[in-house]
């Protein structure tokens, strides 16, 4: 368990907050750099393969101590942290024996973990749980995965007495802004099959995921003299708020869970001569994904239709697909780690992401990557946390499936 926890507490201290409008991959320096040091504790560990390439992802080997068949597994996870919040000068705490109730992050600032606003904290009772100081993010998603993966690999090479075949690891960047695949070399990867650890809660075992797309909306107004403006002053905002009006209002991150898609304002800039929104669209379902990119556009063009001029522009760019079709046509990947859980008597929590992970992108290209927890919650902001029982938990799992695999 310390040994875990020690390259986790080290890992959270550099800096690699992904930038969505940056040109390079990787997208900052700061993943480079922290690929360049796991790459040397991958060689200190006996790795001999590791390394890092100029796109700045890692790729090393654990080769095979059995004479046994054993299919070639991949284990994965991000360098990057989300752009959403910082992930610089991450000073995270250590609350040990939690006996419930609020958890003091920052004294000077006020900042509480609020067991009432995060009821999840109720299954953590009597564990060690590691927090931010409620002016950063933590970084679990997705150097705990890093952590974790190093951490059982140490374990297979100090106990050489359990089997397993060619295990390899790869850690990517720009996880976080959708890019994080685009460079990623399946064939010198050469796995069989793969899986990110990339989850939250203890337990969860994804092998289905949003499909994802991006609108980018251009709206072009008018801007003359506010005393001169009837008839003339075509205004951008308020094309914007009537755009936005004809969406379901229930339809939206917020009020969605399980397997409710919904649109999500991203970001919205704008002046009375131009405005720009940025819509998340998302949804389980192939065809309800492809209503939703189609209402879009039919808003759009209801409101240039409506004004007799084309004030409004739409680009939509998919960014996922759901892994769900190519992992139904490999279940024995899934049935693997399922057993792996039910094995260590943990409970396997089987739900869709709302999101995505590499493994999507991963997974239609030819890579099979269903994704498994790495133990945190309350990603991308200052209320994350992680207990360490579930970080131990991890790496017991991924042992776990080298182990059994052997026996396919």
């Amino acid at each position: 368990m310390q040994e875990v926890v020690n390259r986790f507490l080290r890992y959270v201290q550099f800096e690699t907050t992904s930038d969505e409008n940056s040109l390079t991959c990787p997208s900052t320096e700061g993943q480079l750099v922290f690929a360049r040091q796991l790459v040397k504790e991958l060689q200190d560990l006996g790795l001999t393969d590791a390394q890092v390439d100029k796109n700045g992802y890692v790729m090393a080997t654990l080769p095979s101590n059995t004479k046994k068949k054993a299919p070639v597994i991949g284990f994965i996870a991000h360098l990057d942290t989300a752009p959403d919040f910082s992930g610089k000068n991450v000073k995270p705490q250590i609350v040990k024996n939690y006996q419930g109730g609020n958890i003091l992050l920052n004294k000077d600032k006020n900042i509480y973990l609020r067991e009432d606003y995060f009821p999840e904290l109720k299954l953590y009772y009597n564990q060690d749980l590691i927090t931010t100081d409620g002016t950063t993010l933590l970084g679990a998603d997705d150097k705990a995965g890093i952590a974790e993966i190093i951490s059982a690999v140490a374990y297979l090479i100090e106990h050489p007495e359990m089997e397993h075949g060619t295990i390899r690891i790869a850690f990517t960047p720009d996880e976080e802004i959708g890019t994080g695949t685009q460079n990623f070399d399946i064939q010198k990867f050469a796995a069989n099959f793969a899986y990110t650890v990339d989850g939250s809660q203890i337990g969860e075992l994804e092998t289905e995921n949003f499909n994802a797309a991006s609108a980018t909306i251009a709206i072009k107004g008018i801007n003359v003299h506010t005393g001169s403006a009837k008839n003339k002053m075509v205004n951008s905002l308020l094309l914007a708020q009537e755009l936005l009006s004809h969406f379901p209002a229930r339809e939206i991150p917020a009020k969605t869970a399980g397997y409710e898609g919904f649109y999500h304002l991203h970001d919205m800039t704008g002046s009375v001569e131009e405005t720009v929104l940025r819509i998340l669209i998302r949804d389980h379902n192939k065809r309800k994904f492809q209503y939703r990119k189609d209402f879009i556009e039919s808003c759009c063009k209801a409101l240039n239709k409506k004004y007799s001029h084309d004030y409004i522009t739409l680009e939509i760019k998919d960014s996922y697909y759901n892994m769900k079709e190519i992992i139904d046509q490999h279940p024995h990947v899934f049935e693997l780690a399922l057993k792996a859980l039910q094995e260590l008597n943990i409970k396997p929590k089987l739900t869709p992401i709302r999101g995505g992970t590499d493994g999507a992108h991963l997974s239609h290209m030819g890579l099979p990557t269903p994704n498994l927890f790495a133990g945190g919650h309350n990603f991308h902001g200052k209320y994350e946390f992680i207990p360490i029982p579930s970080m131990e938990k991890a790496v017991q799992t991924i042992i776990k499936i080298c182990e059994l695999a052997v026996e396919i």
